[in-house]
């Protein structure tokens, strides 16, 4: 019997043994690599499929974002309207996105519908028609979303930031324009769908309660396609950093509040220093007790939240700083955001914040792990970023044994003003 009137004892997440589940791998006929995890005690099931077919590979802007948006909008026996029907008599949800290197459909049914709702995503992957009349409710849907998006601050200062990082003509620094919008031409979309889609280079991912047999149900429907058949482009872009650091933009003559962006170009995940660099974020801004927050938001109130961060991408990618303030502070805001970075450059992180910024790592780790969908996700990222499951035990053991002495290095070589593009839009 349980004693009431002791309290339990408190288990450190740090000393938790986190361990990745291991994903099954198979192949269908066509070569296309699928990667299944079997898990959870519900009867549905998630399935995706990941073309190289995002912006990355696209020759005009927006060509890839709008054939992507497009697939489910009729094929050669449905239109939109059938398409959407269909799924949402079994329940299910079928989506698209579409990123920098890939683009994904991602469909969530029911484990038991699953054979009649593989053949109709085979369909949207084979026949789509890119219709005339849809592409133009798109192009007039996108472009008045775009010009509401331009008068808000915090949408401008995202699209600059990338830009001034990156370069403009570089997949993670362009953005989109009504002009982009005017100038697209349905035979483009057809072209790019042909190419990345219906003979691109696809992988699948699986995960859920899934039917014993679905190694034969992909196959049977996906695995005689020209998926994986030939050769993708190999395409370089080299960045084109702005020359210019400080940026100050009047996009609102009578807002009150400014976006803030400070950004500078930073290495991927295969750089030793990634897994280090990310627990040294995490002190600085990565999660409500960081750094900034303590200062910028509870102490100075200069802001309801500011945040730091590594972006995800997989070519290159950028330390950021994002937050919103009031426009008399935005200087300031800066002013306290270089005097965070001096701090972690001249002490030493003290051992009662490192170790509650490890409990916090360990733990939200613990939490990105919950369910099958979760851990698919995981594997996922490391199988596109060309990692394997040791880097996950490598994050966990850096996480756990990372030094406040190695921390301090890591900041005076990578945390320095002349480092970081500063954008304030208001």
């Amino acid at each position: 019997m349980i004693n009431r009137t002791t309290a339990p004892s408190i288990i450190d997440a740090v000393s938790f043994n986190l361990s990745l589940k291991p994903c099954d791998r198979y192949t269908l006929d066509n070569q296309t690599p699928v990667y299944a995890i079997h898990a959870g005690a519900q009867d549905v099931v998630m399935i995706e499929w990941v073309f190289y077919a995002g912006n990355w590979y696209e020759s005009k802007n927006i060509v890839a974002g709008t054939t992507n948006f497009l697939l489910k909008n009729g094929t050669d026996s449905r239109n939109a309207y059938a398409i959407n029907e269909y799924f949402e008599f079994y329940g299910a949800y079928l989506n698209r996105s579409c990123y920098n290197e890939t683009a994904t459909i991602t469909l969530h049914c029911l484990s038991k519908h699953l054979h009649e709702l593989l053949p109709v995503v085979a369909e949207i992957l084979t026949e789509s028609i890119f219709p005339e009349g849809e592409l133009a409710i798109c192009k007039q849907n996108q472009k008045q979303r775009l010009q509401v998006n331009l008068k808000k601050c915090d949408f401008v200062a995202n699209r600059l930031i990338d830009e001034y990082v990156f370069g403009f003509h570089h997949p993670y620094g362009k953005y989109t324009s009504t002009i982009d919008y005017d100038a697209l031409q349905r035979e483009e979309l057809v072209a790019f769908y042909e190419q990345f889609y219906k003979n691109g280079s696809c992988m699948v991912f699986a995960a859920g309660k899934l039917p014993a047999d679905l190694d034969q149900q992909l196959n049977k429907v996906f695995g005689k396609l020209p998926l994986n058949s030939g050769t993708m482009p190999t395409i370089e872009y080299p960045l084109t950093s702005a020359t210019e650091k400080k940026y100050r933009i009047i996009n609102d003559a009578e807002g009150v509040q400014g976006a803030i962006r400070m950004a500078q170009p930073f290495f991927n995940r295969h750089h030793p220093d990634f897994p280090k660099v990310q627990v040294l974020n995490n002190i600085f801004g990565g999660f409500f007790g960081s750094r900034l927050m303590s200062n910028i938001r509870e102490d100075k109130g200069y802001t309801y939240g500011i945040h730091s961060y590594l972006q995800n991408h997989i070519h290159h990618s950028a330390w950021m700083i994002s937050t919103e303030a009031g426009r008399d502070v935005c200087e300031a805001t800066i002013t306290e955001v270089y005097n965070e970075m001096e701090r972690l450059r001249n002490e030493p992180v003290e051992k009662e914040e490192l170790d509650l910024v490890r409990n916090y790592m360990i733990g939200s780790l613990l939490g990105d792990l919950d369910g099958p969908f979760q851990i698919i996700s995981r594997w996922k990222t490391y199988i596109l970023n060309g990692l394997d499951e040791q880097y996950f035990y490598n994050s966990i053991e850096t996480i756990r044994n990372v030094s406040s002495e190695e921390l301090q290095a890591l900041a005076q070589k990578h945390l320095h003003p002349d480092n970081f593009y500063e954008l304030v839009v208001v």
